[in-house]
């Protein structure tokens, strides 16, 4: 389990059929006011790609993008994500990921409608498909089970999204943001510590970076906060370039290998 939270939490194959299952909206609901932010940090047709490394070896490939197609749900335009997770080589021999995350996130909001997660992980499978209805406040899942959610509550993908959003053009080394995100049957109050800008060399280059501490659940695979860094372009993009984490046995790196189709000029240096 511990490798494939790195590959979706740093980042962080099904087909919905948007239009059965996407919430049904009543007069009375038009009156709710969703939440609303001002960004210019992705698009449509954005791909990232990224190495992972479990210590020395070449662990696996995580992609995430956002597809071309423009989506509705609620009446409401919509980027559709999906970001998928894959072992490699001879991790393949002890430990076989084959991961798959969908969100269609308002394009508004920065919030999910629709989030999908299928994961295979050795022997471990899982799938979970939840409805997010933000004019009740409510999160319906496949389990057929609701759950009360705040109101522009994040998934495990979109909360990416929502922090590539965040206004930092005035953020202090030290400053915390938090983002409320539903995580398997539960709110989670997901916190982002800013630390400094610096520039850091991958094999895509050199770039100039804001470093962040995600602060995580302690305890459960980190041992403290700053047991995970990553590493933001300095720029409207925002795309995360390199994660470092250290697990319960041994460590995590997690690396760009490429991007497409992105909103803004990116913060490589010459």
């Amino acid at each position: 389990m511990e490798f494939s939270f790195i590959l979706s939490g740093l980042l962080l194959f099904l087909q919905p059929v948007v239009s059965d299952s996407s919430p049904q909206i009543t007069e009375q609901e038009l009156t709710i006011v969703l939440p609303e932010v001002n960004h210019h940090a992705f698009k449509r047709g954005e791909r990232l790609e990224y190495e992972v490394s479990y210590g020395w070896l070449d662990a696996g490939e995580a992609i995430i993008e956002i597809t071309q197609e423009k989506e509705k749900i609620a009446g409401r335009d919509v980027f559709h994500v999906i970001g998928t997770g894959n072992s490699l080589g001879t991790f393949n021999w002890f430990f076989k990921v084959r991961d798959r995350y969908e969100t269609y996130v308002d394009e508004k909001g920065v919030f999910p409608w629709i989030f999908i997660r299928d994961i295979h992980e050795g022997g471990f499978d899982l799938k979970q498909y939840y409805t997010f209805d933000h004019f009740k406040e409510k999160v319906k899942t496949n389990k057929g089970k609701e759950y009360d959610i705040p109101l522009g509550v994040q998934d495990m993908i979109s909360a990416l999204y929502r922090a590539r959003a965040l206004d930092v053009s005035q953020v202090k080394p030290g400053q915390v943001f938090e983002i409320q995100a539903f995580v398997d049957n539960e709110v989670w109050p997901l916190k982002i510590k800013y630390l400094r800008n610096e520039t850091i060399q991958v094999d895509k280059g050199d770039f100039d970076c804001m470093v962040f501490v995600p602060v995580v659940q302690t305890g459960r695979i980190f041992k403290k906060e700053e047991d995970m860094m990553v590493w933001v372009t300095n720029d409207q993009n925002k795309i995360p370039i390199l994660a470092k984490a250290k697990v319960v046995v041994g460590s995590v790196t997690m690396e760009i290998r490429d991007y497409k189709g992105l909103a803004n000029p990116i913060s490589k240096v010459d």
